[in-house]
This record gives structure tokens, sequence and C-alpha cells, in this order.
């Protein structure tokens, strides 16, 4: 009985001897391979075996770390045929200092996208450099005020606006500049470089026989959009044909002519305005009005009314409507001046005020001198071109 009582006491010595050496074992473990802050807990040598901490942060300085799998092949392996879950946010929640490569799941545009190191990409979608770049409502557009280069990385169908420049307005009783040729659609880019041509606004002519210059020519991807056709020569002559045509010139003196506007390009714009003819002395009449992309310039008539410009043509490809692409009014004599279409096109001259210039980066023409006064004419606005794409 004796002997049996000592066996099981010994029994119960050794069990608990034991469980605390397993214990004490497991503590030494955990202890060791616990995460490790810089300091009297850096494991020694820097052993690259252990996580480290730094803060709020967790980093390993060596090896790869494998999920789902033992044998990691990269230095981050999820393993299985789960899936992994990416940060997801709006466009506003981007990072507000992103890193080259760093993903996530976008929102807004429903796709995932990357930071190349310059912006940020939808995968899959197109990417591109150039121009004055902003994301509205999930498109990028491109911006081009002057001319520069489209480079393509990821091509695609994108959208695009050409305006050419509007034509100048002639002097002395001409007709007002054509807008420049109005075009929106779409094309295929692919990767690679692209001129992208921004059309200049033509000069005003000078006050006495002087035409006003032709607007230039805008161009993309193989896409032209026809400069603006300047107002008819100054006291008398027809407009020049363009994008739009520009408004015909007053015929004086005993003439019988009534001189026609500029004929537009097939749809890029319209025709200029016609000159009046109203007999009497050498300066009688009036100076049509250019044409503009969404119609054709007034025509003059007698009284010393000059012809309106044509109204140009909006568009929301920059992610709010815009006109572009309106008609410079014609020159009077000793009257009033036709104004210029949509309030972008250049007001024509009669006596006073001067004639004014068609607003920058809408294409739109200038106003025409007039008479006896401001007789020169002022120049066509210059182009733009506009390409955007969903992200």
């Amino acid at each position: 009985m004796k002997v049996h009582k000592i066996r099981s006491l010994i029994t119960r010595k050794l069990g608990v001897l034991f469980l605390s050496i397993v214990i004490g074992c497991f503590a030494g473990a955990v202890a060791s391979f616990a995460f490790s802050s810089p300091g009297s807990n850096q494991p020694p040598n820097g052993n690259p075996l252990f996580w480290l901490l730094s803060g709020s942060n967790m980093y390993y300085t060596a090896g790869s770390v494998g999920v789902g799998t033992n044998n990691p092949v990269a230095t981050f392996d999820v393993g299985g045929t789960g899936s992994q879950k990416m940060p997801v946010g709006t466009t506003a929640q981007r990072p507000s200092s992103p890193a080259t490569g760093m993903m996530r799941f976008n929102t807004d545009t429903s796709k995932l996208e990357f930071y190349n190191g310059a912006s940020w990409t939808g995968v899959g979608g197109i990417s591109a450099t150039g121009g004055t770049i902003a994301d509205v409502g999930g498109y990028r557009i491109h911006t081009f005020t002057t001319s520069g280069t489209f480079t393509v990385i990821s091509g695609g169908t994108v959208e695009y606006l050409l305006v050419g420049g509007g034509g100048g307005g002639s002097g002395a009783i001409s007709g007002g500049g054509g807008a420049g040729g109005f075009l929106a659609g779409t094309t295929v880019v692919t990767p690679g470089s692209i001129t992208v041509t921004v059309g200049a606004g033509g000069a005003g002519g000078a006050a006495e026989s002087g035409t006003g210059g032709a607007g230039g020519n805008s161009l993309f991807n193989s896409i032209t959009a026809i400069g603006g056709g300047p107002g008819g020569p100054a006291y008398g002559g027809p407009g020049v044909a363009g994008g739009s045509g520009g408004g015909g010139s007053r015929a004086g003196g005993p003439s019988t002519s009534i001189y026609p506007g500029g004929a537009g390009t097939s749809l890029q714009g319209s025709t200029g305005g016609s000159g009046s003819n109203c007999g009497g002395s050498d300066n009688y009449g009036s100076g049509g009005g250019g044409g503009g992309a969404g119609g054709v310039g007034g025509a003059a008539s007698c009284g010393g009314t000059s012809g309106n410009g044509g109204i140009g043509l909006s568009s929301s490809i920059s992610g709010s409507s815009v006109m572009y692409a309106a008609g410079g009014g014609g020159g009077a004599y000793n009257g009033t001046g036709g104004t210029g279409g949509s309030g972008i096109g250049g007001n024509g001259s009669g006596n006073s005020p001067a004639p004014t210039a068609g607003a920058t980066n809408t294409g739109s023409g200038g106003g025409a001198g007039g008479y006896p006064s401001n007789r020169a004419g002022a120049a066509g606005g210059s182009g733009i071109v506009i390409i955007r794409y969903q992200l």
C-alpha cells in the first residue's frame, strides 16, 4: 500500500516536471519567433528569418512570402484557387502620394487600375501621354491648345474633337472670317507617337486693300480639320473657301456685282454670307458674315448693315459644354458692324468700335474692318484638339 502511494506521488511529480519543461520550451520558441522591434529585442546579427516591427509597420528583410504555399516562387506568392482582395475606392480616394506599381480597384470606373509613375491607368484600357491631362467623369482627357505629341502606350478607340484655326477678317468694308472646320468622332490609335497640330488663327487684313489670312489646319491621326477662309478683300471681292467660308465684301460704285461668301468644307462648316451692293457712291454697301460650323454667315443689306457671323457648335468632350467654330461679323460702311457668331466669333466694325478677334482656341473667325475708321480687320481664333477615352 505504501509502495503504491509512493509510486503515484512520483508519477504526479514527473508529470508536473514534464509539463513544465514542455511549457518552458514552447514559451522559448514563441519568444524566439515573435515579432521583434529594433533595439534590445533585435534578433542577433539581423537574422532574416525574423519579421520586424517599425512603429505600426511590419517588414521582412529577405526571402519570399507564401500564403497557401510552402514554396513561394515570387516575393509574395498566394497559392490556391481562391482570390486576392485589392484595395477598393473611388477616383477621389486614390493615394495622395502614389508610387509606381501601386494597384487598386476603382469603383467609379469599375476597373482595376495601376500607377505607372505619371498617372493612374485602367488595366486593359488605353494609356497615353501628351497635352494637358484631366480625369473627368470616368474619362481621361488630353487637351492640346498648341501643337504637340500624343504618345500611345496602350492603344484602342479614342474620341476626338478637332477645330481648325479661324480665318481672319479682311480690311475696310469686307467680309468676316470663316470658322475653322469642326470634326468630332472616334478613331483607333496604336502604340507610338502621333503628331498633333493645332491650327493658328488667320491674321487680320490691312486697312487698305487688305485680305485676311486663312486659318491653319488642325491634324491628328490622319484626320484634318480645315482652317477657316478669310473674308473677301477690302473694298470688293468674294469670300474665300475654308473649313467655313469667309464673308463676301461690299460692291460699291457703278458695280452691279454682289460678292458671295466662300464655300465651307463638307461636314466641317458652312458658307459665308454675301456682301451687299447698294449703288451710289463708291463706298456704299457692307460685308457679309463668315460662316460657322453650325450655320451660314449672315448676308449684308443696304443702309450700313453688315452680316453677322454664323453660329458655332457645342461639344462636351472636355467634360462641360463649350461652343466652338463660329464666324466673324462683316464690316459696314459708316454703320454697325456685324456681330460675331455665338459670342465667340469676332465682331465686325462700322465706324467704331474696332473689330475684335475670334476667341482663342475656339477656331472662330475674326471681325472685318469698317469705314471710314477702324479699317483693319481682326485675327481669327486659334483652333484646338481634344482627345479622350474611358479610364
